[in-house]
């Protein structure tokens, strides 16, 4: 299986967030969460954005990890600031 069930694995148990509280927050049953989560299925693209956005609402942190995780890093790091 892919990626999104090893990064919402590692994002759920760091951030303390729970495969049900997740389900909970999407509208979806638990066993669905509890699939990816133990990559027997992958999520569509469509529930990818879903998974974002409930994350989103649970900790703003743990979504922004999930996108990193699964994503990589979608932006180029700001540059430095010009020394004087």
């Amino acid at each position: 299986m892919g990626k999104a069930g090893k990064a919402l694995k590692q994002v759920l148990e760091t951030y303390g967030i729970t495969q049900n509280r997740l389900a909970v927050t999407m509208g979806l049953n638990r066993s669905t969460v509890y699939q990816w989560f133990n990559e027997i299925t992958d999520p569509s693209a469509e529930s990818v954005t879903q998974i974002i956005a409930a994350l989103e609402q649970l900790n703003a942190a743990a979504a922004k990890d999930f996108v990193r995780l699964y994503l990589g890093r979608l932006t180029q790091p700001e540059p430095e600031p010009p020394e004087d």
